[in-house]
Order: C-alpha cells, then sequence, then structure tokens
C-alpha cells in the first residue's frame, strides 16, 4: 500500500512544471512590451506637445495685445502755458493740443493734433474752446477723415466766451479724427487750459 501512494505521488510531482518562472517572466516581457512605447511615437507625442504649446502661447499674446489696444483715451489742451490767441486765419487750420495729460495708447499724437484709430469701435470725442469776444467768433469742428462732424461755436461783442460739443463716432482701423478752426475766428487759451481736445474708447466691435 505505502508503494502504490508513493508511486501515485512521484507521478503528480513529474506532472508540475519544473520552472514555473519561465512563464512568469515571459508575462512580464509581454506587459513591459506593452507599457513602453517606441522611440518614435514618443517624438510623435513631444511634436504634438510642442506645436499645442505655441498655439497656446500665440493665442495668450494676442490676447494681451488686444486688452492693451482696448484701453484708448486721450487729453490734451491747446497749449503748453502761457497766454495766446490763435487767429484769425483766411483759410480752416488743424488744431495741434500740445499739452498732453493723458495719452494711454498713444492713439494722439501732439505734433500733428491728429488721432488715429487703433481699433475698430465707438468712441466719444469732446472738444472745448474759449474766445475774447469782438469782431470774429470762436468756432472749431470736429473732422473725421475731412469729413465735419459737429461744431463747437461762441460769438459775443465783448468778455470771454466759451463753447464746446461732443460726438460718439463709429471708427474704423486707421481713420482719423481732429479738430480744425474755422477761418475767421479766434480761439484763446491761457495757463487755465481752457481749450482742449478728448477722446476714448467706448467699446471694440
Amino acid at each position: 500500500m505505502r508503494i502504490i501512494w508513493f508511486t501515485l505521488l512521484l507521478a503528480l510531482a513529474s506532472s508540475v512544471p519544473t520552472k514555473p518562472t519561465e512563464a512568469h517572466n515571459e508575462i512580464q516581457v509581454v506587459q513591459s512590451g506593452l507599457q513602453q512605447p517606441c522611440p518614435q511615437d514618443i517624438q510623435t507625442v513631444l511634436k504634438e506637445m510642442t506645436a499645442s504649446l505655441a498655439e497656446q502661447k500665440e493665442k495668450i499674446s494676442v490676447l494681451e495685445k488686444l486688452n492693451e489696444v482696448k484701453r484708448v483715451v486721450f487729453s490734451a489742451s491747446l497749449y503748453l502755458g502761457g497766454v495766446e490767441t490763435l487767429g484769425p486765419f483766411n483759410s480752416f487750420i488743424t488744431l495741434v493740443f500740445k499739452r498732453v495729460v493723458t495719452n494711454i495708447g498713444n492713439a494722439y499724437n501732439p505734433h500733428t493734433g491728429i488721432f488715429v484709430t487703433p481699433v475698430r469701435g465707438v468712441y466719444h470725442f469732446e472738444w472745448y474752446i474759449g474766445g475774447h469776444g469782438g469782431p470774429h467768433p470762436a468756432a472749431a469742428s470736429l473732422m473725421k477723415n475731412g469729413d465735419r462732424i459737429f461744431t463747437a461755436w461762441e460769438h459775443q461783442a465783448s468778455h470771454y466766451g466759451t463753447s464746446s460739443n461732443g460726438a460718439a463716432l463709429l471708427l474704423e482701423v486707421g481713420d482719423q479724427v481732429y479738430v480744425t478752426q474755422w477761418s475767421q475766428s479766434i480761439i484763446f487759451d491761457n495757463s487755465s487750459h481752457h481749450t482742449s481736445f478728448s477722446g476714448y474708447l467706448l467699446f471694440t466691435m
């Protein structure tokens, strides 16, 4: 009886794999192969990530520039200082407001007196003029690309007087806005800065 049981145990032992670690190693190799991409796949992923980062950086740069452009406002008076009377002239002239107190966006040029639109949108402008009184009125118009929009006009026989006006304009990029003094008119300014020109962006479109 003992011989029979010993024979059965030997048979069972011979049926069990002698090297169980070989099958385990093969599974690990297969799994390892699945987890590690080939070098070409890694290069492709890196290229896609680089392109995506570059695109995002460009979008951020564009947004930053748009935010900067949206901040547009200026305000300037006619003279830097002293007391001066401009005119009368035989023709219309562009007023150059030299004393700039605000020029965010640098759209107004204090050397030419012209505001050049940096971004399409609706802008608001206003201008004030002073005059002495006498035979000549004090008159100035807001101009857009050579077209007269509105006019500020004041005339009285004596003493000092002022006039003002304002306008909201839909402007395209590159449009020019400025103030012209009428012919045969006079405009006065001094250290109190009575004569001024201002504008700002309300919203883009």
